[in-house]
């Protein structure tokens, strides 16, 4: 990721992106001495079909074909997992699931969401993150996690013909 106002890449090539996400995945697990499972991986591949968030019945339905069987224990089984591995994140705001780009590190997350095309990027915000820890720690409060969610436009699709309409 870039700090420039315009990151988003031209040229996403997204079959690089998740195989990377998908390999930092089984790396992760193995260093870590926990399992990813059939069921683990191919819900982990469903959510990095796109940047964009999707809920956790949308991955059953996703899933059924390839796993009859599958229940919604099963779907939030795994969604567990990947999160408790930070492999993805869960949006609040919209109840449902992306990604995550630096699965490697522990880190708090600035997530901007586009209401038009659903996409979500993850941005590291290190100067807005250390804002907040600030105000966290004047207030004395001791936080668990830290997620911002900004809906709004992407940068897609405000230059889009009919942006907006």
């Amino acid at each position: 990721m870039t700090s420039s106002s315009d990151s988003v890449p031209a040229k996403h090539d997204h079959a690089k992106c998740v195989s990377a996400a998908l390999d930092t995945a089984e790396q992760l697990c193995v260093v870590r001495g926990v399992q990813l499972t059939p069921i683990r991986l191919q819900v982990l591949k469903l959510i990095w079909e796109s940047h964009q968030a999707v809920k956790a019945y949308d991955l059953l339905d996703r899933l059924k074909p390839l796993k009859q069987e599958a229940k919604p224990a099963t779907i939030y089984r795994a969604l567990d997992f990947l999160i408790d591995q930070g492999l993805i994140h869960r949006i609040e705001s919209l109840n449902a699931f992306i990604g995550c780009n630096c699965s490697g590190q522990q880190h708090e997350q600035l997530l901007l969401i586009c209401k038009q095309c659903l996409e979500v990027e993850e941005r590291p915000a290190p100067e807005v993150m250390r804002a907040l820890s600030s105000e966290i720690k004047r207030a004395d409060f001791t936080a668990h996690s830290k997620a911002i969610e900004i809906h709004g436009i992407c940068a897609k699709c405000s230059k889009a013909p009919n942006a907006g309409g």
